[in-house]
């Protein structure tokens, strides 16, 4: 383990994430909040940790091996997820405990959106400008930014990024340079970003929200400068803007350099993770759609837009709300959740299982059930025209095993804290798929629950962000011998 070369590369990253504070404290100044020096406070800590830990260490460049990208992507998320709770844990606005400041830091930057602060109307503009800031640095990965734009690290990139980026198969690349596949994605994050603000300040926000909230959509983590969340704006226009972009950035960033490269919708059309991804939204749009207007929960207009709205932002897992869909007829609150499960496709900002994996397994149960009727013959499974190796479907079903082992033993833990089976249930779910809002006493936030709860879920975030294996694999006794 090259414990020196992680130790000077998590102090650059410390360093670098200690200037994403630096627009705070220009917000502050701007609207005069009284919180420019609870963010001067924490540049300056979060930058001087930085330095300490580098400074012993900047003439250790040697290369990293797969082991080391494991651990310092983890330790990464934990550290930063700790330098990021400072401000919130210094500033009087709100008052928050140790705890609870760190849950809200993890929670933002891992994109699940949970959040234990309640009065957000009331907040300085620039804490609620950082916590929107925390989900779209954490939507696409820092450690993605990091590799991009910090070349002069001296280390291999393609750990990190194997470790980093979501889905089953790690290895493709966009372009021959790792470095130059990370930018391809941030360019295509950031272009869609200002596309995404553009539209919710032509369809009625002011600059600020438009931003802030182009910030948590692209990322699809759900955080908002109201309490209210998007329903605050009580705008159809809106809420369409919301659902174009939240679909949009559940899909697979490389798909969408792919169709920008080939300079056709085409692509998307193809490639049939995003048919499978398409048809489910489609699919549970019509039956909420139908429910509602059957059950006269809404008029046919607002059955449409509400609930294809709460479709797509549970699906793709952001977390956004208009309305309270726990509080929806029959199966539907239970239906929505259990989407959210899917979440986007691999390589997007979504979290989830993503769509890829469980069309795999639907089509090994289907190859499953073929050798029933032909036991000797040889089926393989496709995606599209190509085989999908063994060794895939088997990371698929280990993943898909170990996922519901993980979420058994955090739900019993929940249960264990005194929490009833249906907040627990969601808290974990929601968590783990880094969702957000849940059901029962997280359908709005998670403050009232006990610490010992929070640190659990704090796991469970951790645990959807680094998709279980990258963090479980620290905890085993071959990951630690040279």
């Amino acid at each position: 383990m090259q414990y020196t070369t992680i130790g000077r590369m998590l102090g650059l990253l410390l360093m670098l994430f200690s200037i994403t504070m630096l627009p705070s404290i220009g917000v502050s100044f701007i609207y005069d909040d009284g919180q420019v020096l609870t963010f001067t406070h924490a540049f300056a800590l979060t930058l001087g940790l930085g330095l300490l830990i580098w400074m012993p260490l900047s003439n250790q460049k040697k290369e990293l091996r797969v082991r080391d990208g494991f651990l310092i992507t983890v330790l990464f998320w934990l550290v930063l997820s700790l330098s990021g709770s400072v401000p919130l844990y210094l500033s009087d606005q709100p008052s928050l405990s140790f705890v609870d400041a760190y849950f809200e830091s993890l929670s933002g930057l891992s994109t699940t959106g949970a959040t234990v602060i309640t009065g957000l109307d009331d907040l300085p503009k620039s804490i609620l400008w950082y916590r929107q800031q925390l989900q779209w640095l954490g939507g696409m990965g820092l450690i993605v930014l990091a590799v991009a734009v910090l070349p002069m690290l001296g280390v291999g990139g393609m750990q990190l990024y194997r470790a980093e980026a979501p889905g089953p198969v790690k290895d493709s690349k966009l372009t021959p340079r790792i470095t130059e596949t990370a930018k391809a994605l941030w360019y295509i994050y950031l272009g869609l970003t200002v596309l995404c603000a553009s539209a919710y300040w032509a369809a009625g926000m002011d600059g600020f929200d438009a931003i802030a909230h182009s910030f948590s959509t692209i990322a699809i983590g759900g955080y908002s400068t109201h309490d209210a969340s998007i329903g605050y704006f009580n705008s159809p226009i809106i809420e369409l803007v919301a659902i174009f972009f939240m679909f949009v950035s559940g899909v697979n960033f490389a798909l969408h350099f792919t169709a920008w490269r080939a300079n056709t919708p085409k692509v998307y059309l193809r490639d049939p993770e995003f048919r499978f991804y398409a048809s489910i939204m489609l699919g549970v749009c019509v039956v909420t759609i139908a429910t509602l207007y059957i059950s006269d929960s809404y008029n046919l207009f607002d059955a449409v837009i509400k609930g294809t709205f709460e479709v797509v932002s549970i699906a793709t897992t952001t977390g956004y709300a208009t309305a309270d869909f726990s509080s929806w007829p029959f199966v539907l609150p239970f239906l929505l959740f259990v989407v959210a499960f899917v979440g986007g496709c691999a390589g997007s900002t979504g979290g989830g299982m993503k769509a890829i994996r469980i069309l795999l397994i639907f089509k090994q149960g289907l190859r499953e059930i073929k050798r029933l009727i032909h036991p000797n013959a040889i089926i393989p499974i496709k995606i599209g025209k190509k085989p999908v190796p063994d060794r895939v479907l088997e990371a698929v079903w280990g993943f898909f095993s170990v996922y519901l082992l993980m979420f058994v033993i955090l739900l019993l833990l929940l249960l264990a804290a005194g929490l009833d089976q249906v907040t627990a249930w969601s808290a974990v779910g929601a968590c783990i798929n880094n969702l957000g809002p849940g059901l029962g006493a997280v359908a709005t936030h998670y403050g009232d629950l006990p610490d010992f709860a929070k640190w659990v879920l704090c796991f469970a975030m951790l645990l959807g962000r680094l998709e279980i294996f990258t963090l479980l694999v620290l905890f085993t006794p071959a990951f630690w011998r040279s």
